[in-house]
């Protein structure tokens, strides 16, 4: 397997390596939860172990931001935090498995080889097409006749929500659920207000619209 390490002590992350590139693993290893972070979302991995305590960005986080990022790799925490508050938090943050230091390692094998058991995953998905219009997930930009469009973080989320349900409609409360995380409606035009900046960067520029307002109902995305 090709393992992701992001161990801030060197002694553990320097044992972890010897120990898995033993057995025949290709093994990278981290000191920092950022450098972990950009390293994970550039590169394919079949494992990731992430010690919790990392300076720059902890375990937890990393795992949030990678699950939100829509990357499933399997996950293994590594931590001194063996309270069933801290295991639950981990597994809910996105862990598969969660090890207490001190940990044997012929334990952490057997961990690594259930995983490795498991029904593989669908490929990756990396981009999204739709008609002339691309959606890059790694590099998160969008190309359309072959000008690329620089989108913001939240017009970035919108525009791969709607890719990904071409022709189904989708109502002001979902785009704020989803998009936002607002489970009521806060009566704000932030949902008008980004469709428009979204509409305004990916069809007015081009001949053929593909985003379309129902008014009274939502919008749908449809290349036809």
């Amino acid at each position: 397997m090709k393992i992701l390490i992001a161990e801030d002590d060197a002694e553990t992350g320097d044992y972890l390596r010897k120990g898995l590139t033993g057995e025949g693993h290709a093994v990278d290893l981290l000191r920092d939860g950022r450098e972990a972070l950009t390293q994970a979302t550039a590169q394919s991995y079949d494992l990731f172990i992430f010690d919790r305590m990392m300076p720059g960005l902890d375990g937890l986080a990393l795992l949030k931001a990678l699950r939100a990022a829509q990357i499933a790799t399997p996950a293994i925490l590594l931590t001194a935090m063996g309270s069933v508050e801290d295991r639950v938090a981990g597994l809910r943050a996105g862990a598969d498995d969660y090890m207490v230091k001190p940990f044997a390692f012929v334990e952490l094998l057997a961990r690594i080889d259930t995983i490795a058991r498991r029904p593989a995953l669908k490929a990756e998905v990396t981009e999204l097409v739709q008609g002339d219009l691309r959606l890059d997930l790694l590099a998160r930009e969008a190309w359309r006749e072959g000008q690329c469009i620089e989108l913001q973080p939240r017009e970035f989320m919108l525009l791969k929500h709607f890719m990904e349900r071409p022709g189904r409609v989708q109502t002001k409360t979902i785009l704020l659920e989803a998009i936002w995380d607002i489970h009521f409606d806060p009566k704000s035009s932030v949902v008008e207000t980004h469709i428009s900046r979204l509409r305004g960067k990916i069809d007015k520029p081009f001949a053929t619209p593909y985003l379309t307002t129902l008014h009274g109902i939502g919008y749908v995305f449809e290349a036809s």
